[in-house]
């Protein structure tokens, strides 16, 4: 695999980070600027803003979480060159689920959907992470000095 199609994902990934941050910070300055929450409220991270705010503040924090693990093995199979097309494939799966659970969590918030797609990435990652794992301790062990 090209490193363009091993990395496209994980691009992919850092700019629904960005796109739900840069609605969060619009919200918040929003609601800031019409005097819902002063700055002396936020300055230590209290947890102060309306509902809206608090539901994307959530969405943006949950892309710090699970995706992190991403992240590292997209990384290492790079470094390691186990990075193939089922792999690949096994990225866009693990992003289309964090895309769609971050749209369920930014606009309806329903659980009983959000869930599902939470669970299925989880699955995804858990089970790339395992073919990462197989690959590098079944594949002989030469050590250069």
């Amino acid at each position: 695999m090209t490193l363009q199609a091993i990395l496209l994902p994980l691009f992919v990934q850092v700019g629904l980070i960005y796109f739900v941050g840069l609605r969060l910070a619009k919200l918040r300055w929003s609601v800031v600027l019409r005097g819902e929450v002063r700055w002396q409220d936020i300055a230590l991270r209290e947890r102060v803003w309306p509902g809206r705010e608090e539901q994307l503040s959530n969405s943006f924090q949950n892309q710090f979480e699970m995706p992190v693990l991403f992240y590292v093995l997209v990384v290492l199979a790079i470094i390691t060159k186990k990075a193939d097309l089922v792999f690949v494939i096994m990225e866009w799966l693990f992003v289309t689920t964090r895309i769609a659970h971050a749209y369920v969590h930014t606009t309806s918030n329903y659980v009983p959907l959000r869930g599902p797609f939470f669970i299925l990435g989880s699955a995804i990652l858990f089970i790339m992470w395992l073919i990462f794992a197989i690959r590098i301790f079944a594949a002989p062990m030469i050590w250069a000095l």
